[in-house]
């Protein structure tokens, strides 16, 4: 299946989209978001084409047949560069590129690219160096031919007969050690800013969900902040914390906007954010935020729930906040607009909100005040009569 669009004006580079079912249930076949991430990297996307294979070529990913075909759109359209939905091996990589005879980069490069683009705090541009070495790592085996040249001798780097790649691969190494040692430094850091929210006794919330689902802009609605907020992915990466005001009987909380997850992300940025994703690790209750009006979104809060997983969040009790209600058509509007919603296997509270029009965020607010002085434990009588009830 292939498809073509029109080159949108500018010096944005030309790339031919490349994905490939191998029968998995979340394959994206109009390859929608890789689209979407090779545009917020600053790419123009020309054409599509969307294959079925039952398991990977070995050397090609895709095949000969299908490597043809994928020259021969390039060459068609103009594209100058590849980019496939799935991570490749480098080896497959560097067969592609000698084989089409355009660079070719898989979905990973292409997630580290942005975030290197985007990435505007000391901690942010660690995480994103540390991944971006680690990546770079895996891609030193025989990838360049300079690579295979053997140094060695009197007054040469390195000892009799090292070759160039076993130079290369020290030097990386040897940089990803300086990254992770400055990381730490800067864990430390948030450590201590926690446990002065701890002493302090802070209710803490963190903002999570994938990309795109309007993280920042119910950040802004909530706590009247400027935090950068757009309609594209991967808009925000650092951890912003702002206080949170809830009432007379509350007061005010802590709430953090985290970078947003996706699908496949690359576990090496799992772990480089993971002084990031700590924000979300140590809350008292996670504001998962789900974009309701994207028909795909069971599967997007089937990955936020991965990664939750994955650094250690799962059983942090969530609120599902579905945003963009008013995105939705009139025949999609829920019934009510507080209800449960069955996460992994338990039912989870949920809440419709629009952090664009500000419809349902009085609720929000409600309930919000309501989980943090439940986590304090019984509430004297008068305090719970004058508690807010649920929003009808």
């Amino acid at each position: 299946m292939t498809s073509t669009e029109q080159i949108p004006d500018g010096s944005a580079t030309p790339v031919l989209l490349v994905g490939v079912d191998f029968g998995l249930p979340h394959f994206d076949g109009e390859l929608e978001e890789l689209g979407l991430l090779a545009q917020a990297a600053g790419l123009a996307p020309v054409a599509r084409l969307a294959c079925k294979r039952k398991v990977p070529d070995a050397a090609l990913f895709v095949g000969s047949g299908k490597a043809d075909e994928i020259r021969t759109l390039a060459q068609m359209h103009g594209a100058q560069e590849v980019l496939f939905d799935q991570a490749l091996s480098p080896a497959q990589q560097r067969n592609l590129e000698r084989y089409i005879g355009l660079p070719v980069n898989d979905r990973t490069l292409l997630i580290l690219e942005i975030f290197a683009q985007r990435a505007r705090s000391h901690e942010g541009k660690l995480q994103v160096e540390l991944a971006r070495l680690q990546y770079l790592s895996t891609r030193l085996v025989r990838r360049w031919s300079h690579l295979e040249r053997q140094r060695g001798g009197i007054g040469a780097r390195g000892g009799p007969g090292e070759r160039q790649i076993e130079l290369d691969r020290r030097m990386i190494d040897d940089a990803i050690k300086r990254t992770r040692e400055r990381l730490v430094k800067v864990k430390r850091q948030r450590g201590t800013q926690r446990r002065q929210r701890e002493r302090r006794e802070t209710f803490n919330i963190s903002i999570v969900g994938y990309t795109n689902a309007g993280k920042s802009t119910l950040f802004n609605a909530l706590v009247k902040a400027r935090a950068y907020a757009a309609n594209q992915l991967f808009a925000t990466l650092d951890t912003t914390t702002r206080q949170l005001y809830l009432g007379q009987d509350v007061g005010s909380v802590s709430l953090s906007d985290t970078v947003g997850f996706i699908r496949d992300l690359p576990h090496g940025l799992v772990d480089a954010f993971e002084a990031t994703l700590q924000e979300a690790v140590d809350a008292d209750v996670l504001l998962h935020v789900v974009d309701a009006s994207n028909p795909g979104y069971p599967e997007q809060i089937a990955q936020v729930q991965r990664v939750l997983h994955e650094i250690g969040a799962a059983d942090i009790t969530q609120l599902l906040v579905f945003n963009k209600l008013d995105a939705l058509e009139p025949g999609a509007l829920p019934a009510a607009l507080q209800d449960e919603y069955e996460v992994d296997g338990r039912p989870v509270d949920r809440i419709f909100v629009s952090a664009r029009s500000g419809a349902g965020m009085a609720a929000l607010r409600e309930q919000l005040a309501r989980m943090a002085l439940a986590a304090r434990g019984p509430m004297s009588p008068g305090a719970a009569a004058e508690l807010p009830g649920p929003a009808d």
